[in-house]
């Protein structure tokens, strides 16, 4: 297991296969992602406690605890922690396939995990 120290959070990747990928992601209160998107990689979130809104394409969702949503490449997302939110993600293995359209923490454009 790794943690990995974001500005907004952190996560806890617990599972890396050349198959899949498991994390546990914690965004404190207020704080978003990157509104992002992938070219390749696939994404499965289920939400544990907390809430947040996630905007999926042109959509906006307000989601609590036993929620899920699959994310297909490349549509546009974001997920903003109203509380404070854990949430459970299961993608494919491209963990630097990352385009940041927008990041409140200057990190436009990278593709690093």
């Amino acid at each position: 297991m790794q943690t990995v120290e974001k500005p907004w959070g952190y996560e806890v990747w617990w599972a890396v296969t050349e198959r899949y990928v498991g994390k546990l992601i914690h965004v404190n209160q207020g704080h978003s992602l990157s509104l992002q998107y992938h070219v390749q990689k696939h994404e499965s979130m289920y939400v544990i406690q907390g809430e947040a809104e996630l905007l999926l394409g042109e959509e906006t969702r307000r989601l609590k605890p036993g929620d899920a949503v699959m994310i297909a490449p490349p549509t546009r997302h974001r997920l903003t922690a109203i509380t404070d939110v854990d949430v459970i993600e299961v993608s494919t293995p491209e963990l630097d396939d990352v385009v940041r359209l927008e990041d409140r923490y200057g990190r436009e454009g990278t593709s690093t995990p």
